[in-house]
């Protein structure tokens, strides 16, 4: 079998550890974008009116699996096989979105609350008809037996704040990681680079470090820094992950 991509899907989210558990566990956006010259604008007539889409997509930063693996709600050191669950890391790299449809502009399709990454080839859309596709009272095999982390509130301070949007002008969005990666069970370090401090807590985001702290059910977080040493930022320094312009340009303005 031959698959082509009819389209793909950008946002601000290039990471995997940007994307939430489930679509549902985040506000965010993005557009998928389809392919010219193919007669997508007609097939993509009547598709306004329906509130969700499903995406059919590929998960097409991961090239292995495993049979057995261990969901972030799985029972403790309990693994559980990759049929039973939604993981991304599978024998073929196909994943599947029930997202939120803002609009539809010619060969763009405005979405919301997506799990997809920056890039993500798109190969099919259907409609989600809640008649059809919404069985409330299904059982949900060891799900039954998950274990459920609580949501924490995540505020900012405005210095943090300040920024984060610094960040996400130049097309970092750390915020959204704040967000997804602070949101449930903050500290677990099996899944998560947390280090604590004397202040608090911090968490790395690729070469960047994020400071928290914990009250109660609430995350705040007080400050964003760069994780490189001021000699790694040095012009001519090795660049490995390509970011420093931006690290350097965040020193000069914070």
């Amino acid at each position: 079998m031959n698959f082509e991509p009819i389209g793909f899907y950008h946002s601000a989210q290039r990471f995997r550890f940007e994307t939430p558990r489930q679509s549902v566990f985040i506000h965010n956006s993005g557009v998928i974008t389809l392919q010219p010259g193919r007669n997508f604008e007609m097939a993509l007539e009547d598709l306004d009116g329906f509130d969700r889409i499903w995406v059919i997509f590929q998960f097409h930063l991961n090239d292995n699996w495993r049979p057995k693996v261990r969901p972030p709600v799985a029972p403790e050191k309990e693994r559980i096989g990759v049929f039973a669950t939604r993981s991304p890391h599978r024998p073929n790299p196909i994943g599947m979105s029930c997202v939120k449809l803002e609009k539809v502009e010619g060969l763009n399709i405005f979405v919301q609350d997506c799990d997809l990454l920056d890039e993500s080839p798109v190969f099919d859309i259907k409609p989600y008809i809640p008649a059809a596709d919404s069985f409330p009272d299904s059982g949900t095999g060891w799900l039954e037996r998950a274990v459920v982390p609580q949501d924490y509130e995540i505020l900012f301070t405005p210095e943090a704040q300040t920024k984060l949007d610094f960040l996400k002008v130049n097309g970092f969005d750390a915020g959204n990681f704040c967000n997804v990666q602070l949101g449930s069970d903050p500290l677990n370090t099996e899944r998560k680079r947390i280090y604590q401090t004397d202040s608090g807590y911090e968490i790395g985001f690729r070469t960047w470090r994020i400071s928290f702290v914990i009250t109660d059910r609430t995350v705040t977080v007080y400050d964003v820094r760069s994780n490189y040493q001021p000699e790694e930022l040095l012009e001519g320094a090795p660049d490995k992950y390509g970011d420093k312009p931006l690290h350097r340009a965040f020193k000069l303005h914070f």
